[in-house]
């Protein structure tokens, strides 16, 4: 893995990132010659993938719109 001190980083920040991303590999960031963070590339797997996911694992069972106890039981409705 390549790895650039936090100094170089900092004054090439985007050339890095942009090294990152198109040659999908990591870079590691050292001060003092030990690691701080890696830079790694982004996933291309989106986020998006988990809205509907569980469509057809469970049933819904009984109303799930009316109010779960009696209107009368509700004591801010009395006057």
């Amino acid at each position: 893995m390549k790895e650039v001190a936090i100094s170089e980083f900092k004054a090439k920040c985007l050339s890095i990132l942009d090294e990152v991303q198109k040659t999908k590999k990591p870079v590691r960031v050292t001060r003092f010659g030990k690691p701080v963070a890696e830079v790694i590339p982004a996933s291309t797997n989106p986020r998006a993938d988990w809205i509907g996911s569980m469509r057809g694992t469970f049933e819904i069972l009984g109303d799930i719109v009316s109010p779960a106890s009696d209107e009368q039981d509700w004591e801010v409705l009395r006057d």
